[in-house]
């Protein structure tokens, strides 16, 4: 069976400095510091291919931290960017606020705590995982059609729909503690399948060492 790989790249740092939990909402931005980890990924990017990866296709999310960061990659690799809603960050009901665990005071926002394993404040996870899925079936599925056997894709999207996409993957219980996510700014994590079948998951960080000055506000 042809053997596929499919990277999920997480942005970089964004520029937020009322702390707030931007989500879906447009014009956030990658910071300086996003930028240099956006070249950092594609510097990686194109070190893999030219130790004989083929890295044939380029996907990002529709908001622009995720478009941004899928530029020097997109330059490195001489490849388009292809846009997918598909692959955006999760839906939540916090969705502008700044500083949330100080508004989770408030006794008004309380109705929306009260299912932490679906989660009932904002997009469920399942239905996160089914839509990432889908996303990478299908670019999986058209990589493979360009490039052959070995093909590889590489899809920039959002701390959540990445990691509960590995927390399915790897047979684990979907809902968790946010502050113990392995899948930092920039972090790749790596599907490979045999045929259909998925075979494993590795995890890698190439902007490890310049993860101690950035911002990582949870679920952002």
């Amino acid at each position: 069976m042809p053997r596929s790989t499919v990277h999920l790249l997480r942005h970089g740092e964004v520029f937020n400095p009322d702390k707030v939990l931007y989500g879906r909402i447009p014009g956030y931005g990658l910071s300086p510091l996003g930028f240099e980890m956006a070249d950092r990924a594609g510097e990686y990017f194109e070190a893999k291919a030219a130790q004989g990866a083929k890295i044939v296709r380029l996907v990002a999310s529709p908001l622009i931290r995720a478009q941004q960061t899928a530029q020097p990659t997109a330059q490195a690799l001489d490849l388009p960017v292809l846009t997918d809603d598909r692959v955006i960050e999760a839906g939540n009901k916090f969705e502008g606020l700044s500083r949330v665990s100080k508004r989770l005071r408030n006794p008004r926002l309380w109705p929306l705590l009260r299912n932490p394993l679906q989660p009932s404040w904002g997009e469920p996870y399942a239905q996160q995982v089914a839509r990432m899925r889908e996303a990478m079936d299908e670019h999986r599925r058209l990589a493979l059609e360009a490039g052959g056997d070995g093909a590889e894709t590489i899809i920039v999207s959002h701390q959540l729909p990445i990691w509960v996409t590995r927390r399915s993957a790897e047979g684990q219980r979907l809902w968790h503690d946010p502050r113990r996510r392995e899948c930092t700014l920039t972090s790749v994590t790596s599907f490979e399948f045999d045929g259909d079948h998925l075979v494993s998951v590795s995890y890698d960080e190439p902007s490890r060492d310049l993860l101690a000055g950035a911002a990582n506000i949870p679920g952002a």
